[in-house]
């Protein structure tokens, strides 16, 4: 009964609603009108206060603008309409002309005038059964002719709604641009106590309802440019009236367009005897309509608001129905409103899945539902599609490999996921069998699009591996496990994989006998790999981990083993458990893998750190570095106010600013050093930070005691570093200078949000520095 009282419930609350919509729309109409006017000219009014100009002044001024502008328009349409009106008289001739010619070609005998005059004498007929019989005198009554007060009282009526909403309007808006501050203050109180998600909302509906205005702007610009210098080249006369008046009536959605049309048409068709001129002025107006609504709406609309397509037309008719055609321009601005409402409060979540252009699915649960639904061919588009939009427009070899390794990470492993979390409790045997052969089949299709390179694959290789792959008990481990060995394989590695899951062995798990499977392939495979890699989607996999290492340990003791705990983040994450149960590492991700593997490729360590390539033309950066004035001490103060502020914002322990040297990385400022002393220094091996130099972008390590980069670094285990996270310093050249970097000693993530703003920072840290300099005058 709950669920059904909540939906009765919900109805009642929304039909309520929409009633006071509705019989309240003489009010809302005027201050919706308002609010849309004030989010167009606050942004004038804002400027001119940062100016100097009183706020009440500059509202006036910009009032008075606008109010002139608008005047002006009118003056010079209405001036563009007398002229017209004066020259119509001299395309009578023509009108009569082409009209005498459509109905002389009207008249002429036709394939339907059989048709026709059936249809006429039918009708003839029924008509004459129908009439009375006898003489009716015809009545007519009419009206005597109204008085001139009568007229004017009529005429003042009709226009007196229109100029008292104007007034209204006008009073609202100028109301607004006056107490912004406290309205705004005011709306954040009747949202409710929480600020932070107050204050997003309101941005949030600012910043997509302003941006929605100026696509609008751009739309109706683009459209009304062009039709006037087309209808200039065609010869319609008032060709700047005709463009103009067709990019004002595109305000209004779907009808305006319609509306505006009609104009230079039927002037054509008047003004030219023949038909040229009409012809070219329909073709031109369809060819703006067809780019304007397939490519340059969809595309600007859809992400300038968040709305999807269909969502557009459907509150264009709810609020057309509702509020008459001011309710149709206002329909959009309108929707973005309850789209951000869906957006910040979960009761009204709903709305954000029936009204945003977000995809509701994820990829994940987009190719788990595809198999689920036994639609291969989907499926496997939706797996092709994902790799290649991950692909540079020239992919070489490890481009490739990274691909296919962040489509399985992203959307192969987290389906499987979904998969082993819902076999027990939803998934029919069915189901079951849908999604094992249908990953399977999409699993051979990417390992046909995307084969394993001859040779290495590039990057740091220095030799090649032979790995082994194989599902520890259920079907989608073995699964996951061919995933691996595709991915692996991408790497350039010698790669073999077990099709079945170990313990579907029966041999693997006896407590008697040969307690390892008969299969040779599986024998062949372990005397000559080097790695062991063993998939589980298992949530609790501690017991059946131990039990087939020990198995594994006994006859192969050599070889390395690493657990893909792909359901298990917890125990991958402990440290102690892989040591415990005899496995070189615990990894949960494939890119986690892919640093253990690389880590197995290097041959020599400096002091337990994999040391970051050095990037080609690194005497030019360095050269960079020590020109920018960067290393100066003088600047020591404002690194370490930079690292406090980054400490304050991302709510971390430490930060600092590196600049990395051809063997050194410098660290004045640094929160890591205490308060005396000025700057901090480490090899360049041994650094972090160079591997945002190699890499030229910014990166995150959510836990360094699980990277074998730096598992190992004795600097950081004596920091106790877990977390580290750094964007680039870059000067106006490109050159990598160095990085800011935040440090925790717990592990944690950042949200691409926050890896943005750590960026800004480092953008604006440099422009502080060039500032700098150029106040002392060094540069």
């Amino acid at each position: 009964m709950v669920p059904a009282l909540r939906l009765l419930i919900g109805l009642m609350i929304a039909s309520i609603v929409i009633a006071a919509l509705y019989f309240g729309r003489e009010m809302l109409i005027p201050l919706a009108l308002a609010s849309l006017l004030g989010f167009l000219l606050d942004p004038a009014v804002s400027r001119l206060k940062r100016w100097g100009l009183p706020r009440m002044a500059a509202a006036i001024v910009v009032v008075a603008i606008a109010l002139g502008a608008l005047g002006g328009l009118a003056m010079y349409l209405g001036s563009q309409v007398q002229q017209l009106s004066a020259d119509l008289p001299t395309y009578q001739s023509t009108i009569r002309g082409k009209l005498r010619s459509l109905r002389k070609n009207a008249n002429m005998p036709s394939a339907w005038d059989g048709v026709l005059k059936t249809y006429d004498t039918v009708e003839k007929e029924m008509e004459r059964g129908s009439q009375p019989r006898g003489n009716v005198q015809k009545v007519e009554v009419q009206s005597p002719a109204p008085r001139p007060t009568t007229q004017m009282l009529q005429w003042l009526g009709r226009i007196a709604e229109p100029v008292t909403t104007a007034g209204i309007v006008l009073l609202f808006v100028i109301l607004i641009l006056l107490d912004r501050d406290e309205l705004r203050d005011r709306l954040l109180r009747l949202m409710g106590g929480n600020l932070y998600m107050a204050t997003g909302a309101l941005d949030e509906a600012s910043e997509r309802i302003g941006k929605y205005l100026r696509m609008q702007f751009i739309v109706n610009v683009s459209y009304g440019v062009p039709l006037a210098a087309g209808l200039w080249f065609i010869g319609v006369p008032g060709a700047m009236l005709w463009g103009a008046l067709g990019a004002i009536m595109r305000f209004v959605p779907y009808v305006g367009p319609l509306m505006s049309a009609l104009f230079p048409l039927v002037l054509a068709f008047a003004v030219d005897p023949g038909w040229d001129m009409f012809l070219l002025t329909l073709g031109l107006i369809l060819l703006l309509e067809l780019i304007s609504n397939n490519v340059l709406e969809p595309w600007l609309y859809g992400s300038s608001t968040g709305l999807s397509a269909l969502s557009i037309i459907v509150a264009a008719t709810f609020w057309t129905a509702l509020w008459g055609p001011l309710g149709l321009i206002l329909s959009t601005p309108l929707t973005v409103c309850l789209l951000v409402l869906g957006r910040n409060i979960p009761a009204l979540k709903f709305m954000e899945v029936l009204l945003g252009s977000a995809p509701v699915l994820g990829p994940q649960q987009r190719l788990y539902q595809r198999l689920l639904a036994d639609d291969l061919d989907a499926a496997i588009g939706l797996a092709v599609a994902g790799v290649q939009a991950r692909l540079p427009s020239r992919p070489a070899s490890q481009d490739r490999a990274l691909a296919v390794s962040g489509f399985y990470d992203e959307v192969g492993i987290p389906a499987l996921r979904i998969a082993a979390q819902q076999h027990l409790e939803f998934a029919t045997a069915e189901h079951r069998l849908r999604l094992s052969s249908g990953m399977d089949a999409v699993i051979e299709e990417l390992q046909e699009h995307y084969a394993a390179p001859g040779g290495a694959a590039g990057g740091r290789a220095q030799r090649r591996l032979r790995i082994h792959s194989a599902g520890v008990r259920w079907e989608v481990d073995a699964l996951a496990a061919a995933m691996v060995a595709h991915a692996e394989s991408l790497h350039g590695h010698v790669v073999s994989s077990s099709d079945w899951a170990l313990a579907t062995e029966a041999t693997l798990m006896s407590r008697s006998g040969n307690p390892l499977p008969a299969d040779h392939e599986w024998m062949k495979a372990m005397q000559q790999a080097d790695l062991l890699v063993l998939s589980s989607f298992n949530p609790q996999p501690q017991s059946m981990a131990r039990r087939i290492l020990r198995r594994i340990r006994r006859h192969w003791p050599r070889v390395n083993v690493v657990l893909a705990l792909w359901n298990a983040p917890a125990v991958a994450a402990d440290p102690e458990f892989a040591a415990a149960c005899g496995a070189q590492a615990c990894v949960s991700s494939l890119h986690e893998l892919q640093l253990w593997v690389d880590a197995m490729q290097v041959e020599e360590l400096s002091d337990g750190v994999i040391a970051a390539p050095v990037p080609a033309e690194d005497e030019l950066r360095v050269a960079a570095l020590h020109a920018s004035g960067a290393l100066d001490a003088a600047l020591a103060p404002l690194y370490r106010e930079t690292a406090q502020q980054a400490v304050n914002v991302f709510n971390t322990r430490w930060a600092q600013v590196s600049w990395v040297d051809a063997d050194r990385v410098y660290a004045p400022g640094s929160l890591l050093m205490p308060q005396g002393q000025e700057s901090a220094s480490l090899a360049r091996a041994q650094s972090i930070c160079s591997y945002v130099v190699h890499g030229r972008e910014a990166i995150m390590i959510a836990d360094l005691a699980r990277d074998p980069r730096f598992a190992a670094n004795p600097g950081l285990q004596e920091l106790q570093l877990r977390f580290y996270a750094a964007a680039p310093l870059v000067d106006r050249k490109g050159h990598v200078l160095g990085c800011l970097s935040i440090m925790d000693d717990q592990p944690r993530h950042m949200s691409a949000d926050d890896m943005a703003l750590l960026a800004a920072m480092a953008h604006q840290l440099m422009d502080s520095i060039r500032e700098a300099r150029k106040q002392a005058g060094m540069g």
